[in-house]
């Protein structure tokens, strides 16, 4: 029986989630399995790989061939090495403590390049994130100051409308005043000159 290495789809629909299995070659894709060995969820950044090392190294001393992705798989996470390090010690070129350091750093630098990875992005989300929060506080200035302007600008024409009223009130009270003068000029009676005259016909006489 021919055995391969491959992913089972699971999740939703636009949200695919996989299971790492061992499946007989002639299975369906999403049919029986052998066993399961693994997760892949692609909807993370980074896709988050989950992998039982040990049953996928066995599965390959099998016999058992990866598809492309799978194999992509294995290579993340250091499977393929583990491989490739145990024929090295069948063979006798080098010893298993040997073959374990140099799978354990490997996987550690590994890990240091995710943990690198994932900083990064959560670096630029963090910038992101104050980008975004400082242009929110710009366009709120902008609409405060535009809401403050258009209200100046409802407050000036009543201010208007008041002073020309005052002035208007003004101009009546000076035309009032002014009239009344006039009135008053027309109403004084005149200084009678007859007694005068009569005066100065008896100066003459004499």
């Amino acid at each position: 029986m021919s055995v391969k290495i491959r992913l089972q789809r699971h999740g939703k629909k636009g949200k695919p989630f996989y299971w790492v299995v061992a499946a007989d070659a002639r299975s369906k894709r999403d049919g029986r399995y052998l066993e399961k060995i693994g997760t892949y969820n692609p909807n993370t950044n980074p896709a988050t790989v989950e992998l039982n090392l040990e049953s996928a190294v066995q599965w390959l001393h099998n016999g058992a061939q990866p598809t492309d992705t799978a194999r992509a798989i294995l290579s993340y996470k250091g499977a393929l090495l583990k491989h490739h390090l145990d024929g090295g010690v069948r063979k006798g070129a080098l010893t298993q403590e040997q073959a374990d350091a140099k799978l354990a750093a490997w996987l550690e630098a590994k890990s240091g390049k995710v943990d690198a990875k994932k900083d990064g992005l959560s670096k630029k989300q963090a910038e992101a994130k104050a980008k975004a929060l400082k242009a929110e506080t710009v366009a709120n200035e902008k609409r405060a100051n535009a809401a403050l302007e258009a209200a100046k600008a409802a407050e000036a024409p009543e201010v208007t409308e008041e002073v020309a009223e005052e002035t208007i009130e003004e101009v009546a009270v000076e035309t009032t005043e002014e009239v009344v003068a006039e009135v008053a000029v027309e109403e004084t009676p005149a200084v009678e000159e007859a007694p005068a005259t009569e005066e100065a016909s008896e100066e003459t006489e004499a």
